[in-house]
């Protein structure tokens, strides 16, 4: 144990490895303020926040078991040296907590709107419908809480049996027995798959929404050529392998692909004047959207009237129909004075009417 546990220092390793600790923390920390900022978390894919939980879950206990022998030499060194051989370790941790934290609050700020179905009410008195909410969950609330106790599952099985593995390990015996290697690769290739299916939903659901939503692109600017140095920070670790290594490339392919995809988004949204969520940004917007709500807005065609000019035609069709309305009511037989009757039933045809 003494012999295998001598301490390498290797600076350039260390100070690449403490440098992308420190940009993981940043580069996560827009992500998490901009959904509690907003009060939602609209715009993520369940399955994405699945399949990202559960690749970082199973990359961060492949290089808990691949360094292995690493880790339990902590209990001879100094506490320094243990950092230094396990900053490989704590840098996967990070980055599993991090998005795990989105997972968190994507469930805690989940827009409340969303949750439960509304039913239309028909009150027979000519006025429109009245939308009641009900205690049926929706699907996509449904879904997202059962993906919830996925994740949570997945963490816990796959927990228990590595350290179930680690703790029959001969520690006396050199190198890995067959059973942790094999385990460690079936770690190491889930991960690099969930990977790559991870950002397959994320990029549909944002595709068809053609909004950016609570997505953080700061974030991903960071991130995505941080993904370059992340694979070369595992790759110089000790005791690692393409196993290790693989998911976070296949993340930062897929990842960029979705940043390109937000850019342009974002450039759309500008040219509609809506905000991230689909919603006007100024009252003339807002005078347009009134009867079919923000959504609409973000699905005007846009070779289409200005926006400022269709409401400009609305308010003067308005006009010139009520004074349409009122000279036909002032003709040669009509009273001076209207009775009191006369004047509410008129006003309740229009207002109905309306």
């Amino acid at each position: 144990m003494l012999e295998s546990c001598t301490p390498h220092h290797d600076y350039a390793a260390n100070v690449l490895t403490a440098l992308l600790c420190v940009g993981l923390a940043i580069s996560y920390l827009p992500q998490h303020l901009r959904i509690i900022k907003a009060g939602s978390s609209e715009g993520f894919s369940p399955w994405f926040l699945l399949l990202g939980s559960t690749s970082s879950a199973s990359g961060m206990l492949n290089i808990i078991v691949m360094q292995w022998s690493i880790v339990r030499c902590c209990r001879v060194v100094t506490f320094g040296s243990c950092i230094e051989s396990v900053a490989g370790v704590i840098q996967l941790m990070l980055q599993w907590f991090f998005f795990t934290v989105i997972l968190v609050l994507y469930m805690i700020y989940y827009p409340p709107h969303l949750k439960f179905t509304e039913v239309d009410v028909d009150l027979h008195d000519n006025r429109p419908p009245q939308h009641v909410k009900t205690s049926v969950k929706t699907d996509a609330w449904r879904l997202s809480i059962t993906l919830s106790w996925v994740v949570f599952i997945h963490i816990a099985f796959i927990t228990f049996v590595t350290f179930l593995l680690l703790s029959a390990e001969t520690p006396d015996l050199p190198g890995r027995s067959p059973q942790i290697s094999l385990w460690a690769t079936f770690l190491g290739v889930a991960s690099a798959l969930l990977a790559a299916l991870q950002y397959a939903p994320q990029l549909i659901h944002t595709y068809r929404l053609k909004l950016v939503g609570a997505l953080s692109i700061p974030m991903m600017l960071i991130q995505s050529p941080g993904a370059v140095f992340m694979v070369l920070s595992i790759a110089l670790r000790p005791d690692t392998n393409w196993t290790t290594w693989l998911p976070y490339a296949v993340a930062g392919v897929m990842q960029g692909s979705l940043l390109i995809m937000c850019i342009l988004w974002r450039a759309r949204q500008h040219r509609l004047n809506i905000n991230d969520f689909g919603q006007p940004l100024d009252a003339s917007s807002a005078l347009l959207a009134s009867s079919d709500g923000p959504s609409e807005v973000a699905r005007v065609p846009e070779d289409g009237l200005p926006l400022q000019t269709a409401v400009e035609d609305a308010v003067e069709h308005h006009v010139r129909a009520e004074i349409e309305d009122e000279s036909e009511d002032a003709n040669e037989e009509a009273p001076l004075l209207k009775g009191r009757k006369e004047k509410r039933g008129h006003a309740l045809r229009r207002w109905f009417g309306w």
